[in-house]
């Protein structure tokens, strides 16, 4: 948890405020958008509702206990207590940190909200909207909550000095592997390969996910001061130097450099600097970015075709991927100069790497098997799949019965 002082700083208020819409704009719109771009027209309704449907769902379940359980004081390092249901027990005067715990409370179900709604882009086309609904409370429930409090809410890995400033851990590497435990479960679409609607929505999408970002990470500083400032300008620089070299590979490896390239490589480098984003300089930022898209490409271009899931929308090939790739440069990079909570390898701790590394590990192992539980609960009770007939028909029309365009 933050350190608490006695008195509120409307400065810090106010920018936390800011930051809590600009998150709250990813998932309504920006990832709404940049997901429904890529879907084929008769479900683009579809994907648009599990992202939605993901915030509102999330946010009455937050206020609810998942505040309680991700933030609240630490009952053995796993869980928080629930001494604050309904935020029953949280006076309009409780501050956190140097702003309101109310406002802190929100900021945190923005995370939360998005980080739901992106595990959506591996399923679409093939998930029942019913199956969609109850997922997304029962994985916030037993895998977001849990990550959440043993990263930020004073939990284990807390502890253990794990760094994580706005989510590689808690955000990505969570979402992408549960993608890939969801992507098995349902097996492969019947007719194969994304073909994108709107590739024009694709960009507008990712603009305001940029966008978004910069509330994302400048918020997590949990202030005004100068590591949000920093946190803002080496998101900027990583996600535009991951964008670049995306389309510097693929202009080399396939002769052409493509608009959903070049807002693939955006959104790779936004998730690898995500972890580092309080914790590094510019010099680091560009490493990152990068990184985090070289690797990303490989996996989406190159290793994708030959794996037995369908991660429709790659979710695991930029969200996991480059969320392991930011999580673990983090512990290169971390300088201490701009936040003395972090030392990396490069600036004498290489310990800092190895922790990086485990923490890493641990929360892939315990979002796989756990998001696997889910899925079998899921499949054994109201099923996970739509009918066949229903997915050549669309998703719009099976499952809304609405069409995108008249």
């Amino acid at each position: 948890m933050e350190e608490q002082v006695s008195q509120i700083n409307q400065g810090d208020t106010a920018w936390i405020i800011v930051a809590t819409a600009l998150v709250g704009m990813m998932t309504i719109p920006a990832l709404a958008l940049f997901y429904g771009g890529l879907t084929r027209t008769k479900s683009i309704l579809n994907t648009i509702m599990m992202n939605i449907s993901a915030y509102f769902l999330v946010s009455v379940a937050w206020v609810m206990y998942g505040y309680t359980l991700s933030f609240n004081e630490s009952f053995g390092g796993i869980i928080g207590i629930p001494s604050k249901l309904l935020m029953n027990t949280v006076d309009v005067k409780a501050v956190s940190g140097s702003i309101p715990e109310f406002t802190f409370s929100t900021f945190q179900l923005t995370f939360a909200a998005i980080t739901v709604a992106l595990i959506s882009g591996a399923v679409v086309e093939r998930m029942k909207f019913s199956a969609w609904v109850i997922f997304s409370i029962l994985w916030l429930t037993f895998v977001y909550c849990p990550v959440a409090h043993w990263v930020w809410g004073g939990g284990f890995l807390m502890k253990m000095g794990a760094l994580d400033f706005a989510g590689g851990t808690v955000v990505h590497i969570n979402a992408g592997i549960s993608a890939v435990v969801l992507s098995l479960f349902l097996g492969k679409r019947k007719e194969g390969g994304v073909l994108p609607s709107n590739i024009p929505l694709v960009v507008i999408g990712a603009g305001l996910l940029l966008i978004g970002w910069f509330g994302f990470n400048g918020g997590s500083a949990l202030s005004s001061g100068g590591l949000a400032a920093s946190a803002v300008l080496v998101t900027n620089t990583a996600a535009s130097f991951a964008a670049i070299t995306w389309m510097f590979i693929e202009k080399i490896h396939r002769g052409k450099p493509t608009t959903i390239g070049a807002a693939s490589g955006l959104v790779a480098g936004l998730v690898g600097i995500t972890p580092a984003s309080g914790f590094v300089d510019v010099i680091g930022a560009l490493f990152i970015g990068a990184l985090s898209s070289a690797f990303s490409y490989i996996f989406v271009v190159v290793i994708k075709s030959k794996l037995p899931w369908d991660d429709a929308l790659d979710v695991f090939g930029i969200h996991g991927v480059s969320g392991i790739v930011g999580s673990i440069l983090t512990g290169v990079f971390a300088n201490p100069s701009i936040n003395e909570a972090g030392t990396g390898l490069l600036y004498g701790n290489p310990n800092q790497l190895w922790i990086q590394i485990i923490s890493s590990l641990i929360v892939i192992a315990y979002s796989f098997v756990v998001t696997a539980i889910i899925a079998l609960i899921i499949k054994a009770t109201v099923g996970l799949r739509t009918e066949e007939e229903s997915e050549i028909m669309g998703l719009n029309e099976s499952e809304h019965g609405e069409k995108a365009f008249n």
